[in-house]
């Protein structure tokens, strides 16, 4: 690329970096989206919902709540919802207190397919990401992410905290 004014063209590292940022992050969903669907039937992103309602308080969140714990639109969630809703998986019910707000709950039967899902899961996770990596890269990684997940994120706190 010729120098265009004003336009900060990526140097030949930080192309690179951007490359293999991009082919990882791409080939690592996809990774964990066809272990999901092989072994258990589901897609990684509602695999995410149950995971995350798995951990709230009465493993249930407002859908406000849970669109922002797993990054998605409301649409998005309400459409995967549904489908979790139709196994089984989740109820909807309304806020005691403001019958406006929708609670989304684990049922007992989603948190046994997540329970069945989740071993096969964090062993794919471990062989794509943290196995090739040493325990220092690791840390070294955690911190990037934490500093990428800040300039995207500015107003949320320590989203990878726990």
């Amino acid at each position: 690329m010729t120098e265009t004014t004003g336009t900060r063209w990526l140097d030949d590292d930080e192309q690179e970096t951007w490359r293999a940022f991009l082919w990882t992050s791409r080939l690592l969903n996809e990774a964990l989206d066809r272990q999901l669907q092989r072994d258990s039937g589901l897609p990684h992103t509602y695999y995410m919902i149950l995971a995350m309602l798995s951990e709230a308080p009465g493993r249930a969140l407002t859908m406000t709540d849970l669109a922002e714990v797993v990054y998605s639109s409301p649409s998005r969630l309400s459409h995967a919802v549904n489908r979790l809703e139709e196994a089984g998986w989740v109820e909807r019910c309304k806020h005691d207190s403001d019958r406006r707000t929708t609670i989304c709950r684990l049922t007992d039967a989603g948190f046994a397919v997540l329970a069945e899902a989740a071993p096969g899961h964090v062993a794919e996770v471990r062989r794509h990401l943290f196995d090739p990596l040493s325990r220092e890269q690791m840390l070294q990684f955690r911190e990037a992410l934490r500093a990428l997940l800040a300039s995207l994120d500015p107003d949320r706190e320590a989203p990878c905290a726990r």
